[in-house]
């Protein structure tokens, strides 16, 4: 079973920042920053790439609210807005979710390593593209 459906179906206890006909919104329990928000489809879907465009749609419209709830209401000065596609790309849930974590600054506890490559970018545009 899937632990995001069991929290939509009440089965397991959240702390609930916005509910819908389509949509749940919870703190997550592992608080990345202060206000660290999980939104999701109540509709159970996989991940990004397998969503229909109306479920995207319904999830997105309240990533775009609560983002901006939330930078308001905790004084936040930016949001990552993040969902991972796959086990490659860190997914550990099988079920369609969005993170909005909050940003107070370079030394709020939470960041990105990055190592960029060198990459032939025409070649990279022909696959990307598929032309």
């Amino acid at each position: 079973m899937c632990v995001f459906c069991d929290i939509i179906d009440h089965k397991i206890p959240s702390r609930t920042v916005y509910e819908d006909e389509n949509v749940l919104a919870i703190l997550d329990l592992s608080q990345l920053t202060y206000g660290h928000t999980i939104v999701m489809p109540k509709k159970h879907v996989r991940n990004f790439a397998e969503a229909d465009e109306e479920t995207i749609d319904q999830v997105m419209h309240v990533v775009h609210k609560l983002a901006c709830q939330i930078m308001k209401n905790t004084g936040a000065s930016g949001v990552n807005v993040i969902t991972n596609c796959g086990e490659a790309a860190g997914q550990s849930v099988d079920h369609l979710h969005f993170h909005i974590i909050p940003r107070y600054g370079k030394d709020d506890g939470f960041g990105f390593i990055e190592h960029p490559t060198k990459q032939a970018l025409d070649e990279v545009l022909e696959k990307v593209t598929g032309k």
